[in-house]
């Protein structure tokens, strides 16, 4: 942490290369903030503070972020900074096309080069929907000027005919009761219209509620901001007290590598764990340590799934509560200080405290929502990673949320080599699909995709749900909604696309997955394996031209963050600050 004793003086601020030196260029930008209205005692000897707003008119998530953001410039005024909104991508998970995952490393470079590019002394940071958190995180991170995350918050509980609904998870369950024949058309469309009664992210244990945790256990989040439902008045008071606060941040130079530490980041592994996480946890804080300049992996991961048990009794991997009830229920606070053997309390966060003061006299106060840790709702961490010849790379599967007699299971593969073709034999009761099948869909992965889209909870096949299943082993190099459930292995790597194992299994292969021993393999000898790979022949290429080149040309695997090789900390010389002449 920085020497809190030594503050910073107003000629050191950042923002005064810009604003401060008696030449021709700090006129111009002095005189066009006067073109703005704003006279020079509002700028002069003040931290100016860039808000990155993540809004915009297709981001349900993030609808209330047009009001709140003058929550934050109140809270900044307030502390004597001077507030700059900077418009970025919003990645709303809901309508961008093929997926956000292909742009959260575009939202990341984008947030780090506005931040560098600008006069600003530190960030307030305005996201929550899936892939934002990590993308402005990622960006701040390598910027590394002192910022502070706001999470969007989970939106209100869901409700259709007296039954609470949980966004994504209940929308995958109607749909297949749906396809099954069990509820009409008009109870499809009642589900459509109750699931989402507020503004805000999934209120499920999905990403967005899985990243805005794990951006709090790192330390980039207030205390308890991470589960304030984004409806609630205590979510207009995070944004303001976000805003003062991050301009003590600059005067005290708090910047994110110096919380997010190695240890740090173990804490929020753990905190994942314990939440029920979403598996996307895993590519995200794998990207967002090796920023931070940590080599944090698969064996991490593994290492706490084995040790920390879920608590947190929320969908999918709980079977009743929403995030509104654990907000109510003592909220992340509650949970960590529940599970305060699993933390380092002495790592720093950005209210200036551990994490020890910062879960000081938390209580919970419905041990049904978060369990002690005697009465977990599941044995070991939410996610498991597994090895073999299918993965040598690893994949991961979320055991918590899946049917337990998959846990253990061989089957005959039913190989796709596109969503297509799998969406239209799912629907085709005479395809010989049985309750052992395992559903395989590959060139999803990273390059593959393209994007590594959440197509990885494939759709049950419509006459399996009609006999009354509702589970199968499914398995691909895609990823899928945190929001889901099943037994889906996913991730993967290397990915199909590119020739990893995957690529060579077929329909007919014997696919077999022990999640107690972490290893998943088909059984296929070596030779047959080596013949099928000299037969291989790379599909077509997804773009040529744009960012989606750029994209295929520099993505690295899921087991390394999904991150672009050419912003590895390790990829050459620091980016030097602008020269301002």
């Amino acid at each position: 942490m920085s020497d809190t004793s030594r503050r910073k003086q107003p000629e050191e601020l950042r923002s005064r290369r810009w604003f401060g030196p008696a030449d021709l260029r700090s006129f111009g930008h002095r005189s066009r903030a006067m073109q703005m209205g704003y006279a020079p005692e509002e700028w002069q000897g003040r931290p100016v503070i860039a808000i990155v707003n993540t809004w915009s008119d297709l981001q349900p998530c993030h609808v209330h972020f047009k009001t709140r953001v003058e929550d934050v410039k109140r809270g900044i005024l307030m502390a004597g900074g001077f507030p700059v909104e900077l418009p970025a991508l919003s990645l709303s998970e809901s309508f961008v096309k093929p997926t956000t995952m292909l742009y959260r490393n575009m939202l990341a470079m984008e947030t780090e080069e506005l931040l560098r590019s600008h006069p600003v002394d530190g960030a307030v940071l305005m996201g929550g929907c899936d892939k934002t958190t990590p993308g402005l995180l990622l960006g701040a991170t390598s910027m590394d000027i002192p910022a502070i995350f706001i999470p969007a918050g989970p939106m209100l509980r869901g409700n259709w005919g007296g039954k609470t609904l949980g966004s994504g998870s209940d929308s995958w369950k109607y749909w297949d009761e749906l396809r099954a024949g069990t509820i009409t058309q008009q109870d499809w469309l009642g589900v459509e219209a109750g699931i989402a009664r507020s503004y805000g992210t999934c209120m499920t244990m999905g990403t967005a509620s899985t990243m805005t945790a794990i951006a709090e256990a790192v330390g980039m989040v207030l205390p308890g901001g991470s589960s304030i439902p984004a409806a609630d008045s205590g979510h207009i008071r995070l944004c303001s007290e976000s805003g003062r606060r991050i301009v003590d941040m600059v005067w005290d130079d708090v910047t994110p590598r110096r919380i997010q530490t190695r240890a740090a980041f173990l804490n929020a592994i753990n905190v994942a764990m314990a939440m029920g996480c979403s598996t996307n946890a895993i590519i995200h804080l794998i990207a967002m340590a090796r920023r931070a300049g940590h080599e944090i992996g698969l064996d991490d991961f593994e290492r706490a799934s084995r040790k920390v048990p879920v608590i947190g009794n929320v969908r999918p991997s709980g079977k009743t509560y929403l995030m509104e009830d654990f907000y109510y229920a003592g909220g992340i606070r509650g949970l960590m200080a529940t599970m305060a053997e699993h933390l380092d309390l002495s790592c720093m966060t950005v209210s200036g405290r551990t994490v020890g003061e910062n879960i000081a006299g938390a209580k919970v106060y419905n041990d049904d929502v978060i369990r002690p840790l005697s009465n977990p709702i599941y044995g070991e961490g939410s996610l498991a990673v597994l090895k073999g010849n299918l993965a040598p790379d690893g994949c991961v599967i979320k055991p918590a949320a899946m049917d337990q007699k998959f846990l253990k299971h061989a089957g005959p593969a039913v190989v796709f080599d596109d969503y297509p073709s799998m969406k239209k034999a799912v629907d085709d009761e005479s395809y010989p699909f049985t309750p052992d099948t395992v559903m395989v869909l590959r060139n999803a992965g990273p390059q593959g995709g393209p994007g590594m889209p959440e197509w990885g909870m494939l759709p049950m096949p419509k006459r399996l749900l009609k006999e009354g299943h509702r589970d199968m082993l499914r398995m691909s190099d895609a990823r899928m909604s945190g929001t889901s459930y099943g037994a889906c292995v996913l991730h993967v790597a290397p990915e199909s696309y590119i020739g990893g194992p995957l690529a060579l299994l077929r329909t007919g292969d014997i696919v077999e997955i022990n999640v107690d021993a972490r290893s998943i393999t088909m059984r296929v000898g070596e030779e047959e394996l080596a013949r099928r790979r000299a037969a291989w022949v790379k599909p077509p290429a997804r773009f040529e031209r744009g960012y989606g080149f750029a994209f295929t040309k520099h993505i690295q695997q899921a087991n390394e963050g999904c991150d672009f090789d050419f912003l590895r900390t390790d990829f050459g010389a620091p980016v030097p600050e602008p020269v301002i002449y």
